[in-house]
């Protein structure tokens, strides 16, 4: 049984983390709890140090105590591990943004995100958000190009959300000339009916040497930047294609690397 204070407590300090600043009012609208209770918690979180009431900029903002509660994960999907250096790349050279999402039940959670590199990012954090498969770049990125039994059982999934953005997955027929277009063209955007509308993603796939898919690589960028989107894509999709393939290079050499140093470990003589 879930303890429902501290979950509650749990999801405002995520909603902290995606903004700079926030106000009760914000909160309140994306949190949906009430405003007393929102009170509270942050009062909470402030004591503990989590939490700054920051007066001059009129809003809450996490602290940089925030930053322990990670230090003692040391273990990251192997996926994960290979792109990192290939998203950093990608950012420092072109400036945007570059995340690796991976599949989390009827979602993909965003794993790793060079937005703390990119002075230039839409989103003040990405980590750990979690992005709807069929509406979100990253979702269908990864949706298109499972195998054909993998991807029916998850829209089977889907279909039982009640989160408006998986309402395709109630229209089969749409939604397969919509997977069957990703795969085409080997990239997918982010749906223009969901928010930000200022912004947008390009992903694609991560796709291991056995054909496997295992995660998806996005660059988010502000549309204004571009005449249009279609040079955007054009600028960006041959980059992401080749860091995907890159990194799936580097995770088979990772996986044999860690193969050989498990078989060549030295066993006790009886």
């Amino acid at each position: 049984m879930s303890i429902r204070a501290i979950e509650r407590a749990m999801n405002v300090l995520q909603e902290l983390n995606l903004q700079p600043i926030n106000t009760i009012a914000q909160l309140h609208a994306r949190t949906k709890l009430p405003k007393p209770t929102l009170v509270r918690i942050l009062r909470t979180l402030e004591e503990a140090g989590y939490v700054e009431n920051d007066t001059r900029q009129g809003g809450y903002q996490v602290s940089a105590l925030v930053t322990s509660l990670s230090s003692g994960f040391h273990k990251g999907p192997l996926v994960v591990e290979a792109g990192r250096a290939w998203a950093i790349a990608i950012t420092r050279k072109h400036k945007w943004p570059v995340a690796i999402a991976l599949p989390d039940y009827d979602d993909m959670i965003i794993r790793f995100s060079t937005v703390p590199d990119s002075l230039i990012s839409p989103f003040h954090s990405t980590v750990n958000r979690r992005l709807c498969m069929l509406t979100r770049g990253m979702g269908l990125a990864y949706l298109a190009f499972l195998e054909a039994e993998d991807r029916d059982v998850l829209i089977g999934i889907l279909q039982k959300s009640t989160d408006p953005e998986n309402a395709l997955s109630h229209h089969r027929n749409e939604l397969l000339r919509l997977l069957s277009q990703v795969r085409e063209n080997g990239y997918a955007t982010r749906s223009s009916v969901v928010e930000p509308r200022n912004s947008n993603t390009i992903a694609v796939p991560i796709i291991a040497k056995t054909g496997r898919v295992l995660a998806s690589l996005g660059l988010t960028y502000f549309k204004s930047a571009f005449d249009s989107e279609q040079d955007a894509r054009e600028r960006y999709v041959p980059i992401l294609k080749s860091a995907a393939i890159a990194i799936s290079e580097d995770l088979s050499r990772l996986s044999s690397s860690m193969a050989i140093d498990v078989n060549s470990t030295d066993l006790p003589s009886s």
